[in-house]
């Protein structure tokens, strides 16, 4: 009785500060943007941004098209264009993050002391204009894993079973992931494979994670897999915003944990074509090795304990 009166609000205390705490002490940390334009009429820009202390990492290009290149192959969040005869343009990505661009617009026009020419150079799909729809699409996924890897384990599934369950679950609900999120409610874009290949890869490693740990530590390696996907995983991930707008260590944290990486990868699939998707993918492909290592690994082991 004691320990159920302890535990709720212990509970209740930590899915609070996992969920609200990034949010609340959000900002701008290292948040990579660029300057373009001649070398004179960029500094000011330049040292305005850097006045700001850790919140921007400036990269500077001679041109606007330079800036382009950056932002569609994701090195950079978004750009300041000048040219030192009017305001600033402010280049964005809204597919990179609604919540990003509308920063680097609001500190133009803080700047400028005006409005400002803003063009979106990877803009949103039209499902999805404000980004909304994409950092909710995250918690279904996280879901659809955990479940996963649940039920095999609850299913008594061991060995070769399980994961041929866990592949055929991932792959079937990845291709319906794409078909709502992609064919129907369009707030996915890129290619409808590749991005089914990315929504299985991310519900298969969450169901190896969760069935590797509870293969190590029974049912309760089920609690401990949901706790890092889930009460960890999705509000460190970034999804929402950037992993640069959370609170340090927590962005780069995020990133290290499969909802995170999943994230990260989705983004750059959907909507800049692969580019910037080489460490999430590692990372996926990093936490599935070894979960299925930890799940073949606990088969052989119940096999060998004696009746």
């Amino acid at each position: 009785m004691i320990g159920v009166i302890v535990a709720v609000p212990l509970l209740i205390g930590f899915v609070l500060w996992a969920f609200l705490w990034p949010n609340a002490r959000g900002g701008p940390h290292e948040l990579p943007v660029g300057v373009a334009g001649p070398a004179q009429a960029t500094a000011q820009v330049a040292e305005a941004l850097e006045e700001r202390g850790d919140a921007f990492d400036v990269r500077e290009y001679p041109d606007g098209d330079a800036a382009r290149r950056a932002i569609e192959q994701r090195e950079i969040y978004g750009a300041f264009v000048v040219d030192g005869t009017g305001s600033p343009e402010v280049l964005t990505a809204g597919a990179g993050g609604a919540g990003v661009a509308q920063l680097l617009v609001t500190v133009a026009e803080a700047q400028a002391g005006a409005s400002v020419e803003v063009t979106d150079v990877v803009p949103p799909p039209p499902g999805d204009p404000r980004g909304a729809a994409f950092g909710a699409s995250l918690l279904p996924l996280v879901l659809a894993g955990i479940a996963a890897g649940a039920l095999v384990v609850l299913t008594g599934l061991r060995g070769g079973r399980a994961l041929l369950a866990l592949t055929g679950a991932a792959a079937l609900g990845g291709l319906m992931a794409t078909v709502l999120t992609h064919g129907w409610l369009e707030v996915l874009a890129g290619d409808w494979w590749q991005l089914a290949g990315t929504l299985a890869l991310m519900v298969f490693t969450g169901g190896a994670t969760v069935a590797g740990l509870a293969a190590l530590l029974g049912q309760a390696g089920i609690g401990v897999g949901a706790l890092l996907l889930m009460m960890l995983g999705n509000p460190w991930s970034g999804a929402a915003s950037a992993p640069e707008m959370l609170p340090e260590p927590v962005g780069m944290i995020g990133q290290w944990l499969p909802t995170g990486a999943g994230a990260s990868l989705l983004r750059s699939v959907a909507f800049f074509e692969g580019n910037a998707a080489g460490f999430p993918l590692a990372v996926l492909l990093a936490w599935l090795l070894l979960g299925v290592t930890a799940m073949l690994a606990g088969a052989r082991l119940r096999r060998e304990q004696p009746a």
